[in-house]
């Protein structure tokens, strides 16, 4: 039996995890959090990623899970209204069919799939990986070693088994020209399935309220023409770049920055890509934000990360010799994850554009859905998962 380690318990590694685990393999699943991390914002679960989760056997428990935004509103610096849509007016998805779920919902629902069948370790990290015909010799950061047969970098954006094999992120990190911070607030706002979206140029933010939560998720974005490398591990440096940066601006922006203030979920990043030459070397490989982050501004990577786990998954089930198995999987699924990438365009974000006509350019085209709606995006379900004869339990 091949033991596999996966590096990343959030959605691609659990996925993964699943098929692997039905094959046969021997599956750890570690993961450097102390538990599951079920924060975040709500994500997005369409197209090919729709078969992926149906032949695991969610797909009705995900209907049960779905949130049902029922209209995003765009507003102008004022507060004043600019439009109201169905949001999948705005990002080209299919009512009835495509999924909006709160990221815990998912993470929670995958690892329940998985927890009983796989050995599961919280609170450790992977150090070293030293590949050979043997194997893959890992160490830990609690001390840990052991040899496995693969080894899988699922741990994403800023993946650890990336950088052990490939190098430093610099050369395939692909920044988007914006910064964004995410936290939850209380749903002192008045609002109930419904999402506020509010820009100036070159800075945007945002509210959500799932279901009758008493929580919204809030966003504030902004365009930046270098990455704030100072603030990535200084949390009160990004409090404070953000609350110069919105510092003067109207609306309920004040609120926002006073509750990111005082939010203990922070969660600051930048908005990239990740482009990398191949997946794969010797005995590892990645999958999901790991391989290839689409950012969050293509509202795929969930979608490409179940896609991606099934399609390795049936590659290393079906094809015996790990390099020719990675080797399908990247030949199959590569087009795929890079016509969704495409969907930023030359990187300039569609929903809070940088400079003030491409602003007025994206509110006509808004108001312009309220007659024509949008059309579903064809990159979304441009592939067809392959057949996987593994009997779902």
């Amino acid at each position: 039996m091949k033991k596999v380690l996966i590096s990343g318990a959030s959605i691609a590694g659990p996925a993964l995890a699943f098929w692997l685990q039905r094959s046969g393999f021997a599956v750890t699943l570690v993961e450097k959090a102390p538990e599951l991390r079920v924060g975040g914002y709500p994500i997005d679960v369409r197209g090919t990623a729709l078969d992926a989760v149906e032949r695991m056997g969610i797909l009705p428990r995900l209907r049960d899970l779905h949130i049902s935004t029922r209209r995003l509103t765009f507003l102008d610096a004022d507060g004043g209204e600019i439009v109201a849509l169905a949001p999948n007016d705005v990002i080209g998805g299919i009512d009835g069919e495509d999924l909006e779920i709160r990221r815990g919902d998912l993470i929670r629902t995958l690892y329940d799939l998985v927890r009983d069948d796989v050995e599961v370790r919280f609170g450790d990290t992977v150090e070293t990986l030293a590949d050979h015909a043997g194997g893959v010799d890992a160490t830990f950061r609690s001390g840990h070693r052991d040899t496995y047969d693969l080894v899988i970098g699922a741990d994403g954006l800023h993946s650890r088994t990336r950088e052990l094999v490939f190098g430093d992120e610099a050369p395939f990190h692909r920044y988007l020209g914006y910064s964004f911070a995410g936290f939850t607030t209380p749903n002192d706002f008045g609002l109930f399935r419904e999402g506020l979206a509010w820009s100036t140029p070159g800075k945007g933010a945002a509210m959500y309220a799932v279901l009758d939560s008493e929580e919204v998720h809030g966003f504030l974005v902004f365009a930046r023409p270098e990455p704030p490398m100072e603030a990535f591990r200084n949390p009160e440096a990004q409090r404070d770049l953000i609350a110069r940066t919105f510092e003067g601006e109207g609306w309920e922006i004040p609120r926002l920055v006073a509750a990111m203030r005082e939010a203990d979920d922070l969660f600051f990043d930048v908005i990239s890509q990740i482009h990398l030459p191949r997946w794969s070397a010797g005995r590892v490989a990645l999958i999901g934000d790991a391989a290839h982050a689409p950012s969050f501004l293509t509202g795929q990577g969930t979608s490409l990360a179940l896609v991606g786990a099934y399609v390795l998954g049936h590659a290393l089930a079906t094809i015996p010799d790990h390099a020719a198995a990675f080797a399908a999987y990247e030949n199959r699924v590569r087009g795929f994850v890079e016509a969704n990438q495409a969907l930023v365009g030359n990187g300039q974000s569609t929903l809070f554009p940088a400079t003030a006509e491409a602003l007025e350019r994206r509110n006509a085209a808004l108001r312009q859905l309220t007659t024509v709606p949008s059309t579903p995006r064809p990159e979304h379900s441009a592939f067809t998962l392959p057949e996987f004869a593994v009997p779902v339990r």
